[in-house]
């Protein structure tokens, strides 16, 4: 997950602030995250998910696919 946090992260040319400040969170904690250092807990993860227009799976590396699933209406 670390490495795909920090991709997605330089991708969007964003910095380890900002992207605490989307998830509400301390930069140390942002940086303990990236470093795979600390597990994010599941609502942060689904923050950066929605952020990001990835899936939950593809920031937690269980796949490859970086869509998101489709949302039922």
């Amino acid at each position: 997950m670390d490495t795909r946090l920090r991709d997605l992260r330089e991708d969007n040319d964003l910095t380890q602030e900002q992207c605490a400040k989307i998830a509400y969170i301390s930069k140390n904690s942002y940086i303990r995250y990236e470093n795979g250092e600390r597990t994010p807990p599941l609502d942060t993860i689904m923050t950066f998910a929605e952020y990001y227009n990835v899936s939950i799976d593809y920031i937690a590396k269980k796949t490859n696919i970086s869509k998101p699933y489709p949302v039922k209406k």
